[in-house]
């Protein structure tokens, strides 16, 4: 007797992470802040050089991140897909192995400052994300994330 492989060929594995925290700012200022690539480095570890104007980037603008992986470095050619300044921002990028890769960022004004959420997707991973790296890809969220409070807080 045969076994029949239901999974459809090209299948894919949707992965999403969010992480937020709350920064003792304006939702400009943070807005501001982390829509400027040119930041990147600063706050994120595998963010090692940014090709692009210094200043936040809107709706079509195009940049170019030099990101390093644990297979080695890789060119990022992004696309701000939607940008209104200041609750909502969204760049879209393309990475062989992993395919499309969606981030999000969104400020919501609470007590005591904005709320920043960063949202990861990768819509359609050709295999599944191990454990492994969803531990790497949060832990390097929540370093980020301390980085961006201390780094904002520090300019208000």
């Amino acid at each position: 007797m045969s076994t029949i492989d239901l999974k459809p060929q090209g299948a894919t594995h949707p992965f999403e992470r969010s992480h937020s925290i709350v920064i003792a700012a304006p939702a400009e200022a943070v807005f501001d802040y982390v829509t400027n690539p040119k930041s990147w480095p600063e706050w994120l570890p595998s963010s090692h050089e940014i090709d692009c104007a210094d200043r936040p980037m809107g709706f079509g603008d195009t940049f170019h991140e030099h990101w390093s992986t644990r297979a080695g470095p890789v060119g990022l050619d992004w696309l701000v897909i939607a940008c209104e300044r200041p609750r909502l921002w969204i760049g879209l990028t393309h990475l062989s192995v992993v395919g499309p890769i969606v981030v999000q960022y969104v400020c919501t004004e609470v007590d005591g400052g904005t709320r920043f959420t960063r949202t990861v997707r990768n819509p359609a991973r050709p295999k599944e994300a191990t454990p492994e790296i969803v531990a790497r890809i949060d832990a390097e969220a929540e370093l980020g994330l301390g980085n961006i409070k201390r780094m904002v807080e520090e300019r208000v």
